[in-house]
């Protein structure tokens, strides 16, 4: 039951209860006031006129008079009081509505900003009225957020500046090494060591670049265009990929959706077994498009498919790919910049099936 349901009825449940009560004790005086015993003047009847009943039918009569007017109090009494009880249900459904309504209000704002690709947002409730509780929620919602939007903020500059700040050391250090490696004096050892440098370094700057899409898929999109997700994924997809493109037409951003859709096909070529497939799909739903990319790959334990898409996850392996833990946290942080979801599914027999589902354009 929702909470103005309840309201109502609470509001009418009281007003019956008390309704009944004064009906019951309306019906007690009435009894004892009609009950109460009538003394006549017996005397002789004037000539002419029917001898004068006696006592004893003078009672009779009194009982059924009151039985009569107390049985017609009950019935008319509790008509009304059920009339009048569902007219108070009604009343109390609209005030409880009315009073609900800055509620209903705070909870709209907040699955706003909870939709929304910026974490933080600009949106607020910015509920004007008496000052009350009601108010006073609102207001203090209203800093939280505001205090998020702020923290949210620092956190993004931060990374891009730092990740700006990174890249100039390592293009440096890769220069260095290569010219090292390519003189002709340099000793296969020095060829050696810096062709271990190189890796290193390459891997660092694969680092870098995704926290820095990162930093930006987190932020809300200014502009969005339509974008076919099928010609995205017929650029990225190399030969030997299973491809099944319906069109998929969203509005975004293609250079995001085209890393999303790289993201995951190099995540299912990277975490596949030998003489495994991958499978890339794209359709259009009614209001939905989507983007599915199934592979084979070890067996993974569905308690372990959530934390797939904490940055810098990685999973079990024999040896180290060059990874950086940051794919499916910018696939997912970009599809809540665009509106949309990312689901995935382990599958029994081995292998992992990504859903990204966005609204269409």
């Amino acid at each position: 039951m929702s909470l103005r349901l309840r309201l109502t009825v609470l509001y009418g449940g009281l007003f019956l209860l008390a309704g009944g009560v004064l009906l019951g004790v309306t019906y007690l005086l009435f009894t004892q006031q009609v009950g109460r015993r009538v003394t006549f003047i017996m005397g002789t009847a004037p000539p002419g006129l029917p001898p004068m009943p006696s006592p004893e039918s003078l009672d009779e009569q009194a009982r059924l008079v009151r039985e009569a007017a107390a049985t017609s109090l009950l019935t008319q009494g509790a008509i009304a009081l059920g009339a009048v009880a569902v007219l108070a249900a009604g009343m109390g459904w609209l005030v409880a509505g009315r009073a609900l309504a800055p509620l209903r209000q705070v909870t709209d704002t907040a699955r706003r900003i909870a939709a929304a690709a910026d974490p933080g947002g600009h949106d607020r409730i910015a509920l004007r009225g008496p000052d009350d509780e009601v108010k006073s929620l609102a207001d203090a919602f209203d800093v939280m957020v505001e205090r998020l939007d702020r923290s949210f903020d620092a956190q993004r500059r931060f990374v891009a500046n730092a990740s700006h700040e990174l890249r100039t050391p390592l293009t440096l250090n890769r220069s260095l090494v290569e010219v090292a490696m390519h003189r002709k004096t340099a000793s296969d050892d020095v060829r050696q060591l810096g062709t271990k440098l190189l890796r290193i370094n390459s891997r660092h700057e694969k680092l870098i670049t995704g926290l820095l899409l990162l930093a930006r898929s987190e932020s809300a999109l200014t502009e969005r265009r339509p974008v076919d997700l099928a010609a995205v994924v017929a650029h990225v997809v190399p030969p030997g990929v299973e491809e099944d493109l319906g069109e998929a037409v969203a509005l975004g951003d293609a250079l995001m959706l085209e890393r999303l859709a790289h993201n995951l096909v190099e995540n299912a070529l990277r975490h596949n077994v030998e003489d495994g497939w991958v499978r890339v799909t794209t359709r259009t739903r009614p209001d939905r498009v989507e983007l599915e990319v199934a592979n084979t790959g070890p067996v993974i334990p569905p308690s372990e498919v959530p934390a797939l898409f904490d940055p810098f996850h990685r999973r079990a392996r024999v040896a180290d790919d060059g990874g950086a833990g940051l794919g499916l946290s910018i696939v997912r942080s970009v599809a809540h910049a665009h509106g949309g979801e990312v689901v995935a599914t382990a599958r029994p027999e081995g292998g992992l099936v990504v859903l990204v589902s966005l609204p269409a354009g």
